[in-house]
């Protein structure tokens, strides 16, 4: 990994969200990453419920002040920043007033679904990337972990198919168990389709359920990981029917040499 640029896009980490497979493998590989040589960058949303005062974030001026146009409305992203304490490890954090402020990761208080929680993932998902393209840090990879994240690929793939920086970039997608149970917005393929997207794996999306956005990643993706034995079978089916190179591992010991080789010799090679 010497030398390359790793970038996580995740819907947690530790320390700023609680232990879990995913925030542990996000906080974890890019540890990883550092300690062979490559350099890594880690993107969250900064959801209302991560403690700034307690974490020293601050925001990134140069960064923010941007509007993205979600179904034809301008939602102004803010761009903030913290050091993972004694490690080489910068987080940024996608905020919006609308779609994170004052928000958890997926319910609202009274345990419900958000409603709107189709639109967050894209305003996510273009959030990371212009973010990055103001970096000008141009990705070897960009491994993604949970369903807010999902949409990433499809953007990468179509949206900024043409943008310099990701000429060369490689997408993983790490599916876990467990996930969310529920639908999404019946029309977030058309909000999605605002963006002038007009993509064939738009059609696992005309329905939206959780699962569903794990599969529209999986098909706009480089690589798959398995991190879990509770996998929906229909993801890994898919991969396998996509021919994708797929990794079966989660957060266990000897993940690094796993994940490493996964990494050098099924998707950079």
């Amino acid at each position: 990994m010497n030398g390359k640029k790793v970038l996580f896009v995740s819907s947690e980490v530790i320390p700023y969200l609680p232990n879990n497979d995913i925030s542990s493998l996000t906080y974890n590989l890019p540890k990883m990453v550092n300690a062979n040589g490559g350099q890594t960058r880690i993107f969250i949303p900064k959801y209302g419920i991560i403690n700034e005062r307690r974490h020293q974030l601050h925001e990134v001026i140069r960064l923010s002040g941007m509007n993205l146009i979600i179904d034809d409305i301008d939602m102004p992203l803010i761009i903030k920043v913290a050091s993972i304490p004694k490690e080489r490890m910068q987080v940024y954090f996608i905020d919006n007033d609308e779609y994170f402020k004052k928000r958890g990761l997926h319910l609202d208080e009274k345990k419900k679904l958000y409603k709107d929680n189709d639109e967050r993932a894209i305003f996510f998902a273009k959030g990371v990337v212009e973010t990055i393209k103001k970096l000008n840090w141009s990705p070897d990879i960009i491994h993604v972990h949970g369903w807010i994240a999902s949409m990433l690929p499809l953007y990468l793939k179509e949206y900024y198919k043409d943008d310099p920086i990701f000429k060369n970039s490689k997408v993983v997608v790490s599916v876990y168990g467990n996930e969310i149970s529920g639908s999404l917005n019946s029309k977030m393929v058309s909000k999605i389709k605002f963006d002038e997207i007009e993509s064939d794996t738009l059609s696992v999306l005309e329905k939206p359920t959780y699962l569903d956005l794990f599969k529209n990643a999986v098909l706009n993706s480089d690589g798959v990981v398995i991190a879990s034995d509770e996998t929906d079978q229909s993801i890994i089916d898919l991969a396998n029917i996509q021919n994708k190179p797929v990794l079966k591992c989660g957060f266990k010991e000897g993940f690094e040499k796993e994940y490493l080789e996964f990494y050098s010799s099924k998707i950079l090679s």
